[in-house]
């Protein structure tokens, strides 16, 4: 038996009273959310029943909805303690939706900036399962780093609420979303800085329309839409008319964390991937792992986690404490997302043939790290923002 090699050596260790459920979440994603992924990958109606399933054992194992407020259903952990379990369930790429907590970004936002109306109607209910939700930025033909040039209108209609015409794209799961989240200009016109709004759209509303499924590099879960002058009401608009920047900044910030814990995770998966197949793949000449061109890959791949784990932690002390994060926050996203397309990459270079097929989690891995460099803002959006408050800082 050999022993385990701790990826996840080095501060912030996890505390006493989370490691068990840290393992307990583990073990869930590792039996039960894992093995499924092939049918979740699908989608559809087969992949909704299993995802239903899954949610309904995460209830009685007493895992659901971990980090969502405890007054809403959920558990009311903190970050500085969710932050260990998001890598554990982040290890699949389903582990957040199986488990209840991919709704945070959304209750949080909702709660915050929603009207009484909206807090009343929608947190609870999401936390819960019983809704799904989306959020919608970008736009075909515009640059998705630049909001300012926004084109998606919301009009004052006749009985106070509004009316939203525009058209979003690679907006994650609004295929199958109960309400979408739309940033659109309420005043202004491109590229002025103010009058970006967000409104709260359900998605049953006459005149909102799914175009098409956008699979990235063949995955599906990304999505088009359209929307003719949909009638959204006036407590639906979230925060201040004109202040989007301001409440998409702050959800930014917390998204794209839990995405670098949650990369961790994956990247952590392929790592105990590519140290079994050094060990059991044997040639004539002896094990795969004999070869020092293989133990330089894992030592770079070992080297990659240890040093982008402490970048990743930082952040989430920043936002648990309430401070300005976006240096950390930047720095973080930028080495998680090539810390994991370099790990993928290397398991599948240790796999050989078997690494580009459908036998192992690879073909995902890779993937999900080559589109980490775009999620939430491509690296070279991070590099220059990071740069920039270093130089302007005294």
């Amino acid at each position: 038996m050999q022993p385990e090699v701790p990826v996840t050596a080095g501060l912030p260790e996890c505390p006493s009273d989370v490691r068990e459920l840290r393992d307990r979440v583990a073990d869930f994603v590792g039996r039960r959310v894992m093995p499924q992924e092939p049918v979740l990958d699908g989608g559809g109606p087969d992949a909704a029943a299993v995802l239903r399933g899954l949610r309904q054992e995460a209830k009685k194992q007493g895992l659901w909805a971990l980090p969502l407020p405890a007054e809403l259903g959920g558990q009311g952990l903190p970050l500085r303690s969710y932050a260990h379990i998001a890598e554990a369930e982040g290890a699949s790429d389903h582990g957040p939706a199986a488990l209840g907590s991919a709704s945070l970004l959304d209750v949080r936002m909702l709660r915050r900036h929603g009207s009484a109306r909206v807090r009343e109607d929608y947190p609870r209910r999401l936390v819960a399962g019983e809704l799904r939700s989306s959020y919608a930025m970008t736009e075909p033909e515009v640059p998705g780093t630049d909001p300012f040039l926004t084109e998606t209108r919301a009009e004052s209609a006749p009985d106070g609420g509004w009316r939203v015409t525009g058209r979003k794209w690679f907006a994650s799961g609004a295929g199958e979303a109960d309400l979408v989240t739309v940033l659109a200009r309420t005043g202004g016109a491109p590229p002025d800085r103010d009058g970006l709004s967000l409104l709260l759209v359900p998605t049953d509303a006459p005149g909102f329309r799914v175009v098409r499924e956008l699979p990235v590099l063949g995955a599906g879960g990304q999505w088009e839409i359209a929307l003719d002058e949909v009638p959204v009401p006036a407590d639906h608009l979230l925060g201040e008319p004109g202040k989007a920047l301001a409440v998409a900044g702050e959800r930014l910030q917390l998204g794209r964390t839990l995405r670098c814990l949650r990369w961790l995770g994956q990247a952590r998966r392929a790592f105990d991937l590519m140290r079994e197949r050094a060990l059991t793949r044997t040639r004539s000449r002896g094990p795969l792992g004999d070869l020092q061109l293989v133990q330089h890959h894992l030592f770079d791949a070992l080297l990659a986690l240890r040093t982008t784990r402490p970048l990743v932690y930082e952040a989430v002390a920043h936002l648990d404490a309430g401070r300005d994060a976006h240096v950390e926050v930047g720095l973080a996203k930028v080495a998680a997302a090539r810390m994991l397309q370099q790990v993928a990459d290397a398991a599948i270079q240790i796999h050989g043939a078997a690494g580009l097929g459908p036998d192992t989690a690879l073909p995902g891995l890779f993937r999900m790290g080559r589109m980490a460099r775009i999620l939430d803002g491509p690296d070279e959006l991070h590099v220059v923002s990071v740069a920039r408050r270093v130089l302007r800082s005294p």
